[in-house]
């Protein structure tokens, strides 16, 4: 069956294999595969012309509520966890921009959220895990195994992620305290996510086709839960987008106009407000496939991090870039990130990510090769889960680890074995 990522590129020729008893089997006589989640990762990263299902091994296990500490099997989405734990008083310690991932894909992307600089990425929650490796034995990882680094935000690459305990943090409400601060330039917006620092949660829009004195500008959203009691969660009806929109739909003037609109639909300064859950972490899950939007030639979303010493300059440099394109985003994410983890390919540094949405055309391509030459100028990296076209030599100079990783997979009879399309390319 012809499969894609979220991003509906690249579409490829694929065998699903659901994970089930008959798995072991099934890997000492497959070629090669990589385990598939919800396909919600952007690029190419699981993607194999063989792919193991794991979204149907999708069990919730047990819960120590005295510890806090969820036990799932690897399938169990994040939605559902908060589904059932968010009216009992509980949420994730770590999410990303999406609850429509798996238990495995968060592992597997290593992935972090609005409150990275507090709290880390996803890796900092995981107590334990169990996973298949490609010799057929189940091993149980801990943080302070070898394999615990190798396969946090290892890709997939390590084996199947069988089930996993996390743990969960207390909380009194299902609303968040959101404040709000609209800045004119790059200058306001750095001044800005200095100030609310200490805030648990944080995160910008940002115009990225602004010019001149307006470059940077944005609305950063800050916040933490209420205390207000409400704990009575439902998720929303969601929208749906039914068919994919012509390409030209998005282009240099209709975003324009959005972003317009978009900046302006905020107060000047400082205002506050009071919004649920999935309106804070979670906006676009109230879309139904909202990745139509952009054609059915599919988008990708370019993602990358830079130290904090070099973020301003570097920041400055690729919006100026991007706004002279003409190849401007709607949805551009500015956050601020915490210390680094000890995971190999884990994607956060301490400094800031920019994550932007350009819809697959002519020059784009070329446009993001002349992007990772100046994240690499500035000492940056490419964010893996999102990518699906960068080079080995741009993956590399991000990733300082890199051959650690690729000696522990060859060691370990992973090379080869678990494979996407990503690994072939930059040769992970």
């Amino acid at each position: 069956m012809k499969l894609k990522s979220w991003g509906n590129y690249p579409k490829i020729e694929s065998k699903i294999k659901n994970l089930d008893k008959t798995i072991n089997n099934y890997i000492k006589n497959v070629d090669e595969f990589i385990p598939y989640g919800n396909g919600r990762s952007y690029g190419d990263s699981a993607l194999n012309t063989n792919m193991v299902n794991c979204k149907v091994h999708n069990y919730f296990l047990n819960f120590d509520k005295e510890k806090e500490v969820l036990h799932v099997q690897s399938g169990v989405l994040l939605s559902e966890i908060i589904e059932i734990f968010l009216p009992q008083g509980y949420f994730l310690k770590v999410t990303p921009g999406t609850k429509l991932i798996t238990i495995g894909g968060a592992i597997a992307s290593d992935i972090h959220g609005k409150n990275h600089h507090k709290e880390g990425c996803f890796s900092e929650c995981v107590i334990e895990f169990n996973i298949l490796l490609p010799n057929n034995e189940i091993q149980t990882v801990k943080p302070e195994d070898e394999l615990f680094k190798v396969t946090c935000g290892g890709m997939g690459l390590t084996g199947i992620i069988l089930d996993a305990k996390i743990k969960l943090k207390k909380v009194n409400s299902k609303n968040i305290e959101q404040t709000t601060i609209k800045t004119k330039n790059l200058n306001e917006t750095f001044e800005a996510f200095e100030k609310y620092k200490d805030i648990p949660y944080s995160v910008a829009w940002i115009d990225c086709l602004a010019k001149d004195e307006n470059i940077g500008r944005c609305l950063l959203m800050v916040g933490d839960f209420s205390d207000d009691g409400i704990l009575d969660y439902k998720p929303k009806k969601r929208l749906n987008i039914p068919f994919s929109f012509p390409s030209f739909t998005l282009n240099n003037l209709t975003v324009k106009v959005f972003n317009y609109l978009y900046y302006n639909k905020a107060k000047n300064g400082i205002s506050k407000q009071i919004v649920d859950v999935d309106t804070f972490f979670y906006p676009l899950d109230n879309i139904r496939n909202w990745n139509r939007i952009y054609g059915k030639n599919g988008f990708t979303q370019y993602q990358f991090i830079l130290p904090i010493e070099t973020s301003f300059e570097g920041l400055k440099e690729i919006l100026k870039e991007i706004s002279n394109s003409g190849k401007g985003s709607f949805l551009a994410v500015l956050k601020l990130y915490g210390e680094e983890n000890k995971n190999y390919l884990s994607f956060p540094i301490k400094g800031y990510s920019l994550a932007l949405d350009f819809k697959i055309e002519n020059g784009l391509f070329e446009l993001l090769d002349k992007l990772d030459k100046i994240v690499i100028k500035y000492q940056g990296r490419i964010y893996l889960t999102k990518d699906t076209r960068v080079s080995k030599e741009s993956f590399e100079k991000g990733y300082k680890n890199i051959e650690i990783f690729r000696s522990f997979r060859k060691i370990n009879n992973m090379k080869n074995k678990l494979e996407s399309l990503q690994s072939k390319r930059v040769d992970i």
